[in-house]
């Protein structure tokens, strides 16, 4: 008879959130399955577990996870974990978890803390729907790809980002979705928690050129009723692209299906900023 797998979320900072459910798991299983064993030897060092680990990290998971699903065909109950969060939610997992299903494993979700959760219940947006994007691609073409399929969503977006990326994130974000209302949330549950709420311009120019640290979350408000851009909003956006290089006609025809002003009209304002000195 196979073991079980189970999906242990742990605490996202605070680690008096780990639930007695979660710790009971620990401790009874053969082994925990961890993103980073140095990372999660600190938590289970704090409760007294003594249960071993093995390593699976994002990189390897591919590699390493076929030994682990072994493990589990032959009888050993294993706990998955993450250095943070919930597994196999934009972290490592995912892989295992689907061979484990596959393979006809019993998979047991023991719930718990989650970035995205925390943000949303503390953010100040609409909750009834959201669309989780994970972190946005590096390449900046999938990054506006990506943001361009969900830009017409009612539902609040909600992504990861790294500390030194948010700054060009959310200068994307402002460009492609306009001046919609946005949170930044950073360190949920530690000592240095804050949430900053505000237009995504204001978000823009507050984060600029600040140093940022530690883990964050976005939102952004959904499509509203009104998706015609202000003359301000465009004017931004088609300064942003003439200064990173972009050519006039297809800038303004790409924000034409964006900004609800006709592509004439928006040629007609980018040969007005080119002739008033803005750009050559």
């Amino acid at each position: 008879m196979s073991g079980r797998l189970f999906v242990v979320a742990t605490p996202i900072g605070n680690l008096d959130d780990l639930s007695p459910r979660a710790l009971e798991t620990l401790r009874e299983v053969k082994v925990i399955a961890c993103e980073d064993t140095r990372h999660t030897r600190v938590l289970l060092d704090k409760f007294g577990v003594a249960t071993s680990t093995v390593s699976l990290p994002a990189f390897a998971e591919g590699q390493r996870a076929g030994a682990i699903l072994d493990r589990l065909l032959n009888g050993d109950d294993v706990a998955l974990v993450t250095d943070a969060g919930t597994p196999a939610i934009s972290d490592p997992g995912e892989k295992l978890v689907s061979e484990a299903v596959a393979a006809g494993v019993t998979v047991v979700p023991i719930p718990g803390p989650a970035a995205i959760i925390a943000a949303l219940s503390a953010g100040g947006l609409p909750t009834g729907r959201f669309h989780f994007l994970g972190f946005l691609p590096r390449q900046q073409s999938e990054a506006r790809a990506m943001i361009d399929e969900v830009r017409q969503l009612s539902a609040t977006l909600v992504l990861y980002e790294s500390p030194r990326r948010l700054g060009d994130t959310l200068r994307l974000l402002a460009e492609m979705l306009g001046n919609r209302r946005a949170v930044v949330a950073r360190e949920l549950t530690k000592l240095h928690e804050e949430l900053v709420r505000g237009p995504l311009d204001d978000l823009v120019s507050r984060y600029a050129d600040a140093e940022v640290l530690g883990e964050v979350v976005v939102l952004i408000e959904g499509r509203t009723g009104d998706t015609r851009w202000s003359e301000g909003e465009v004017k931004s956006a088609i300064e942003r692209g003439l200064a990173e290089g972009e050519r006039l006609k297809s800038l303004t025809t790409e924000l034409s299906k964006r900004s609800g002003w006709p592509a004439q009209e928006l040629y007609r304002i980018g040969l007005s900023l080119k002739t008033t000195g803005s750009h050559s």
